[in-house]
């Protein structure tokens, strides 16, 4: 199958869309699939020998300056032509998706999208709250033109579900647990995470640092839990705020890491903690736990469907810093109970791979040609 992808991010940027999308494309040549990808702000070239299509970038400034908008240009329409898809998916579908639907459209062919960003819950964050009615009307009309929807974890289904999204299923979670290993525990990494304390408790963050994060919950606990110690692994428009906010604790900000210097973060602290709240899976709390690292995650989004509660981490109300603060020294400081949740979500991780996930997805763009052959456009399936 030859598949058209658009998205909204690409490398060289890094978050939990960027890593689905290239964990998909690993599998896609293997299994005898090829693949274009629309991606904006200089992306490389190729990818696993799959080709990328640069398109140019708008910096969505002042808000979100990491977040470049691909504009459209009518060379798209023509690469698309050149590469014969036999179905095009839309990523996270804002501005690029949204061209990216409309030459679909253009061209009758089979169309899916993908919705991993409740943008309704980013543009309170970003203090655009006067945009989230426009927001939801919009999400639910660009998704309609698809046909066929995939969420990325149960809850977001009953979200999009909600918002009157239609035909929508499940696209499964999935984690690379041969790079995010226990093995991967490194001293050095540790006394570096804990600037020079090995020994003291440690907690770890992985991921952007953006406001929307809710970051600035973590100050409660490393505030009030004596001798504890935080890592920060990631950068974002938040950083200075954050570094100013924690300044008078034992906070480290690490910067972003790749490879296996992320792996060997991982795998060397004690607990992960995503406070997040407008998560729609959590990549990262995934590749913590199959690190062998227990999670502590918002109640809310995705996350419910990636960290088990009592099991292979605990889930804390959005909002209730004491409950944080609570949940995070139940775990912390009791290791025997720590290790039993940190092999269990090791067990846990090992069930969900990339290929099956892929296997998967493929069978959804079957689902949404089989669609497009009954429906065209798309009514009520």
């Amino acid at each position: 199958m030859r598949i058209a992808y658009f998205t909204e991010t690409f490398l060289p940027k890094i978050d939990g869309v960027v890593t689905r999308i290239l964990r998909t494309l690993d599998k896609l040549e293997p299994l005898g699939h090829e693949a274009i990808i629309f991606a904006p702000h200089n992306p490389p070239k190729e990818y696993k020998g799959h080709k990328v299509i640069n398109v140019p970038g708008l910096s969505f400034k002042p808000w979100y300056p990491e977040l470049k908008l691909g504009l459209p240009r009518p060379r798209l329409g023509r690469e698309l032509d050149k590469f014969q898809p036999d179905i095009v998916h839309v990523v996270n579908p804002v501005v690029l998706g949204l061209w990216g639907t409309a030459i679909a459209k253009q061209r009758n062919l089979p169309l899916l999208a993908s919705y991993h960003t409740d943008i309704t819950q980013y543009v309170k964050h970003l203090n655009l709250e006067f945009l989230s009615p426009i927001s939801k009307i919009f999400l639910r009309d660009v998704h309609n033109q698809a046909h066929l929807n995939l969420c990325t974890s149960a809850p977001m289904v009953g979200s999009a579900k909600g918002l009157g999204i239609k035909r929508v299923r499940l696209w499964p979670k999935a984690v690379d647990t041969e790079t995010y290993h226990p093995d991967n525990y490194s001293f050095a990494m540790r006394e570096r995470l804990s600037d020079g304390h090995p020994n003291a408790p440690l907690m770890l963050y992985v991921g952007r640092l953006s406001h929307e994060k809710r970051l600035d919950w973590l100050y409660a606990p490393i505030s009030q839990l004596e001798g504890t110690r935080l890592a920060f692994v990631g950068s974002g428009p938040a950083e200075d705020y954050l570094k100013d906010r924690f300044k008078d604790t034992h906070t480290k900000f690490m910067g972003y890491m790749t490879g296996k210097e992320l792996a060997e973060a991982y795998a060397s602290a004690d607990l992960f903690v995503f406070p997040s709240d407008t998560e729609t899976l959590g990549f990262v709390a995934m590749e913590a736990m199959a690190s062998g690292v227990p999670a502590i995650g918002a109640r809310a989004g995705g996350l419910p469907d990636a960290i088990s509660d009592g099991k292979t981490g605990l889930l804390f109300t959005p909002g209730d810093l004491a409950d944080l603060t609570e949940k995070v020294e139940t775990l912390l400081f009791n290791q025997t109970l720590r290790d039993q949740y940190a092999k269990a979500a090791r067990i846990e991780m090992e069930k969900w791979s990339w290929r099956a996930s892929t296997e998967k997805l493929i069978e959804f763009y079957e689902l949404a040609r089989s669609v497009h052959r009954r429906f065209d456009p798309p009514s009520v399936y």
